[in-house]
């Protein structure tokens, strides 16, 4: 039996925690709903292509000219990245007068991946206007505040985390007279929105708990891909000393970095070339993205070094252990590896989820005893013989 004492300590708990984050996490769920589908809103609002017909297994086009014509086409300009689409058959190029990821100026070209065709010149992303799944991303990841918002959110997210477990503790001593999933229609109509808020709790809070750790943990990427540059990625290059970061004229072949890329990791597809110097990769070599081609490894990521000169590997990058459960946090926190099904699913939870802030808002703010009618009935429970 749970003692008084300790019941009363983590009612305190989920009571204040619950209050703090609940118009967060209402937040969260609202936004997120939209998010589950993002894939497929963002086809219906803004259709890619038509794209030119072409069998299935045709070949990728050479990445070399598609680098050609960009740098042709805005000959003062830089190449900071190759983008492949999942999705689609295309490739992004973006471009900046800077290798600055903080240079607004940063645009993208969009290329048929089969035929190097170039399909959409588009604007810098600064000027270009904001998506509908793009404004739920923004709420969702950052309330609008990047860096502190997430560091915010992520604080939200721990006192949520608080919210959930301490509620589970508590539902075994309020129910310990009642059988699981009853609602006392013959009590007030508070006390059945009691029953409710805390029946739709118990059966989604091993989801909502794998969902609010998920969150947390992606609340942290930032400061957690600054730390591995920091350490991991800086040893691996003290060997290059203070070497000046070559000119993209002295740089080797970009499709041989990606053959040889290939080569290295079979069985993995490559994301996106990050062009050495820009500030998300490394000085001096070429830095490939790559990750698995089933649905749950898509989202499992490797890097692999290629010296920019050369165009030799130099290492395929064996990411920390905080980075791969950032990985693993991320397909599981929007449910998108299992198909349409588990997104359905998701969205299920996500609707019961917020029915029970709802209903934990509609209980705070009742007139009257009500808001610790839980904790009366479990202190009566533990009393009485």
């Amino acid at each position: 039996m749970i003692k008084i004492k300790n019941i009363k300590r983590w009612y305190f708990i989920h009571k204040w925690t619950s209050l703090v984050c609940t118009i967060f996490l209402l937040n969260l769920c609202v936004t997120g709903l939209p998010l589950i589908f993002a894939d497929e809103i963002d086809s219906l609002l803004n259709p890619e292509g038509p794209f030119e017909v072409l069998p299935s297994d045709a070949p990728l086009t050479n990445l070399d000219n598609i680098v050609k014509i960009s740098q042709q086409r805005y000959p003062e300009e830089l190449v900071n990245a190759v983008f492949f689409d999942d999705d689609a058959p295309q490739v992004f190029v973006t471009m900046s007068p800077t290798l600055k990821a903080t240079d607004e100026r940063v645009h993208s070209l969009a290329f048929d991946s089969r035929t190097g065709k170039l399909l959409k010149d588009e604007l810098p992303f600064s000027q270009q206007p904001q998506t509908f799944i793009g404004f739920m991303l923004a709420l969702h990841a950052d309330l609008f505040l990047d860096l502190p918002g997430e560091i915010f959110l992520a604080l939200m997210g721990a006192l949520i985390i608080l919210a959930i477990i301490s509620g589970i503790v508590l539902y075994g001593p309020f129910m310990k007279k009642l059988k699981f999933g009853t609602i006392r229609y013959e009590r007030s109509k508070r006390i059945k929105w009691l029953d409710l808020h805390n029946l739709l709790g118990i059966a989604i809070a091993a989801w909502l708990l794998v969902v609010s750790i998920t969150g947390f943990i992606n609340e942290l990427s930032t400061p957690l891909f600054a730390l591995w540059q920091n350490t991991d990625v800086k040893q691996l290059l003290q060997s290059y000393g203070n070497q000046p970061t070559p000119g993209q004229s002295q740089l080797s072949s970009v499709q041989a970095a990606y053959n040889n890329a290939q080569q290295a990791a079979p069985g993995m597809a490559v994301a996106s070339i990050v062009f050495p110097g820009y500030e998300f990769g490394s000085p001096y070599h070429y830095l490939l993205w790559s990750h698995g081609n089933k649905p749950l490894t898509s989202q499992l990521f490797t890097p692999v070094l290629v010296e920019g000169v050369s165009g030799k590997v130099s290492a395929i990058v064996k990411m920390p252990v905080y980075l791969r459960s950032l990985e693993i946090s991320r397909p599981l926190h929007f449910g998108d590896y299992g198909g349409m099904p588990l997104k359905i699913l998701w969205a299920a939870f996500d609707i019961a989820a917020i029915a029970v802030l709802i209903s934990g808002l509609y209980l705070w703010l009742a007139k009257g005893k009500v808001k610790d009618e839980w904790l009366k009935q479990i202190l009566q429970n533990q009393t009485s013989v």
